[in-house]
């Protein structure tokens, strides 16, 4: 009975995953229609208020608001089912595509999807540009930003990179009380229980990864993927397009590092192309992109069979949710405490100045990696490559437009100059 009063939400929360094209902007708006001015399920200011603070924590923020909705109105419960129906049919949709990647002949297809690698760069590009109007506003941010891209694109290779830049730029921002100044008695006692149960996730999760791979498991791989993606959940401040380059780093560059190849580890490694392609494809379907963990999770463990792949994907996908689903619903009862806390605001003004910098690095070093160390591309192919990355940028940033339609058009193109001698 629980359950069956709750159906017409669900499928509310299908319909949505449905129809949610275009990222976390355009998913807020489909919010305000469907479950505010249609369902009436919360009102436009609480929907204000979720967006705000689900934008203030690690993890993906579309995600994070129609759990909190959920929330409201039938607790943990319907907020997990919700999670679940929410993220469906993306992750099975790009878990089957990686698993048809590796296993059927899909080069004459795929062939018109090269354009999709400088493509996927661009809207990392135009993201960038939208959040530094945000969150870069003063000489302190300006600092953080600029830093925060220049060690990005130094150390991309090193695992730990991101989250060192996150944390220091935090940092950095307490020193000075001028621009939020502490205000108001601080709130009494706040109970760290489900923190500490999230760390605990985290420290076991490392544990058994590193455990897997010392012992050699013969399912070490699983336990390596689900740390990787438990991982990523947990520090990806920005959404999908920080999370993109955290995973392009994890899965393509550390693997070919000197470091791993001397030391012969038998890491999780995804081929470039393949990753590109299917970055880029996450943006034309609904859903979070955060679904690209089903497909890097399928893609990661090809070498067991379709079987191994389904479990990668399935694996990979409850480790990049699952922190989101626990800081939000563990966090949001104590929100209205925390969030009198000057030292939190001054931290957060750091975080997101450095993360609009890794952004940037990130960029930068990705355009690097296709342009020049992917490949022997002909200066016909480059100058391609570049048009492709700045259209993308400047259709999303000056035209507002819909990112499915730059993904279909990009595809066209692709297979437009692949069929050229044939056309011509």
């Amino acid at each position: 009975m629980y359950l069956l009063r709750h159906i017409p939400f669900l499928k509310a929360v299908f319909n949505h995953s449905l129809t949610a094209f275009g990222g976390p902007q355009v998913h807020l708006g489909l919010l305000q229609h469907r479950f505010v001015e249609k369902r009436k399920d919360l009102s436009a200011e609480e929907l204000m208020e979720y967006n705000a603070f689900c934008q203030l924590l690690p993890g993906a923020s579309s995600t994070q608001t129609i759990v909190l909705i959920a929330f409201k109105r039938g607790g943990f419960s319907l907020a997990f089912i919700t999670l679940l129906v929410w993220i469906l049919p993306a992750t099975c949709f790009m878990a089957s595509l990686a698993i048809a990647y590796t296993h059927f002949d899909l080069q004459p297809v795929l062939k018109a999807l090269h354009l999709l690698q400088p493509m996927v760069i661009g809207f990392i590009a135009s993201a960038t540009y939208l959040l530094y109007k945000k969150a870069i506003r003063n000489t302190i941010t300006q600092f953080v930003f600029l830093l925060a891209a220049i060690l990005t694109f130094i150390g991309f290779k090193t695992p730990w990179t991101i989250p060192v830049v996150i944390v220091l730029a935090g940092i950095v921002t307490n020193f000075s009380n001028k621009r939020i100044p502490d205000q108001g008695a601080a709130p009494k006692k706040i109970k760290w229980v489900h923190l500490h149960l999230f760390i605990l996730f985290f420290l076991a999760a490392g544990f058994l990864s590193e455990q897997a791979t010392r012992q050699n498991w013969e399912q070490r791989k699983v336990y390596n993927l689900f740390e990787n993606n438990y991982r990523f959940g947990s520090f990806v401040f920005g959404g999908g397009d920080v999370l993109i380059p955290m995973m392009y780093e994890q899965y393509v560059t550390r693997p070919n590092t000197d470091r791993i190849k001397e030391s012969k580890r038998d890491v999780l490694k995804i081929n470039s192309t393949a990753f590109l392609t299917g970055s880029g494809i996450v943006r034309a379907i609904p859903g979070p992109i955060f679904s690209i963990a089903s497909f890097t999770g399928a893609l990661a463990l090809e070498e067991k069979g379709i079987g191994g792949q389904i479990v990668g994907a399935v694996v990979a996908s409850i480790g990049v949710f699952l922190p989101s689903f626990l800081i939000v619903l563990f966090f949001f009862p104590i929100w209205q405490k925390l969030k009198k806390y000057a030292l939190f605001y001054r931290s957060l003004e750091g975080i997101y100045a450095a993360v609009v910098g890794i952004m940037l690095g990130a960029t930068l070093y990705l355009l690097k990696d296709i342009l020049f160390d992917l490949g022997n591309l002909t200066a016909q192919n480059i100058g391609v490559y570049l048009l492709v990355f700045c259209t993308t940028a400047i259709l999303l940033v000056r035209y507002k437009l819909a990112p499915q339609w730059i993904v279909l058009g990009t595809i066209l193109l692709g297979a437009l100059l692949t069929l050229w001698p044939t056309i011509f």
